[in-house]
């Protein structure tokens, strides 16, 4: 038997929720709408808010705009199609695009991922190494080391993408999702599809897995030195530092190793309920992170309720 590595797909269908009743796709563009505009402010007011604020320019708001940027990224990448696929009924999307679009949400993903590790390394010395962290952590070495993030995951998705391309695309050319992504695309190919999406299960495991073992086993240290702690004000200043962190790790990582926890024990789930949850931990954590930066980030608030203090005095009518 001869096997013609031909692709004759042209472009892929955005399916969407595969239940979801007409009536209600005004609904859900709707909402997806709202939730852009949420991230895009949000994310927006992170970045020019810290890059404003010279009191902000510390390693640990570094990493903070090195998240908002990933999310505002995400969301640029995914909802506009969303929202057009329930707005004006595009369910259309171009076979370059489709894998464009794959490479970045990945790529963005792992990314998301690798801060977040960061992040917990910035908290690991600054609770537990103090005396060191003004040494060990700088701006510099944050920036270096976010870089390496994103320069080295787009340099690696690269190579996942060019491997899923290697597949013959000749058949159905509809995508169970609302954006493109690598299981949904490749589980259209004509051949084998196996070994890639064993491949790129792997590299997803060992993006999603390093990271996520580094952050408990930190957080572990880091209580260990909470509750060794007699000065109850000490121990609530160090609490207060690191609920921000924690607050959007939970946020990426609970409800992904739900996902994957699911699929490995072959729990079955609908279509509809397995892309609402995709959806919830890709897009909740864009959304939530920034209120999280400034009501549970301690200088962000402080520097807010000044400014607010201050343009309210500033405001007030003087009486005679």
């Amino acid at each position: 038997m001869i096997n013609t590595n031909i692709t004759t797909v042209t472009d892929f269908m955005i399916l969407g929720f595969p239940g979801l009743n007409p009536t209600y796709y005004g609904s859900a563009s709707t909402l997806f709408f709202f939730t852009y505009l949420v991230i895009l402010a949000g994310n927006i007011f992170i970045l020019v808010f810290v890059g404003i604020e010279r009191l902000l320019h510390k390693p640990t708001y570094l990493i903070f705009c090195h998240l908002a940027m990933n999310d505002l990224l995400f969301g640029t990448v995914t909802l506009p199609k969303m929202i057009s696929r329930y707005w004006w009924d595009d369910k259309m999307i171009s076979f370059n695009a489709c894998f464009t679009q794959m490479y970045f949400v990945h790529s963005l993903g792992a990314i998301h991922s690798l801060l977040l590790l960061i992040m917990a390394l910035d908290r690991f010395i600054a609770v537990c190494f103090p005396l060191k962290y003004s040494v060990l952590i700088t701006n510099k070495i944050i920036s270096l080391g976010c870089g390496l993030s994103w320069f080295g995951t787009f340099l690696r998705m690269m190579a996942v993408v060019f491997h899923s391309l290697t597949l013959p695309y000749c058949n159905s050319n509809i995508i169970v999702q609302c954006y493109c992504d690598l299981i949904s695309i490749t589980k259209l190919g004509c051949a084998d599809v196996k070994y890639v999406q064993s491949v790129a299960f792997g590299l997803a495991m060992f993006s999603l897995l390093l990271p996520l073992s580094f952050i408990i086993f930190s957080y572990i240290f880091i209580f260990a030195v909470v509750l060794r702690i007699t000065n109850r004000k000490g121990r609530h200043r160090i609490l207060s530092t690191c609920t921000p962190q924690l607050l959007i790790s939970c946020l990426y990582y609970l409800p992904r190793c739900f996902v994957y926890l699911a699929n490995f024990i072959g729990f079955s789930i609908s279509s509809d309920i397995r892309i609402l949850l995709i959806l919830l931990y890709s897009l909740l954590p864009c959304a939530a992170n920034p209120l999280i930066y400034c009501f549970k980030t301690k200088d962000i608030k402080d520097i807010l309720m000044k400014r607010l203090n201050n343009s309210k005095v500033g405001t007030k009518p003087v009486l005679k």
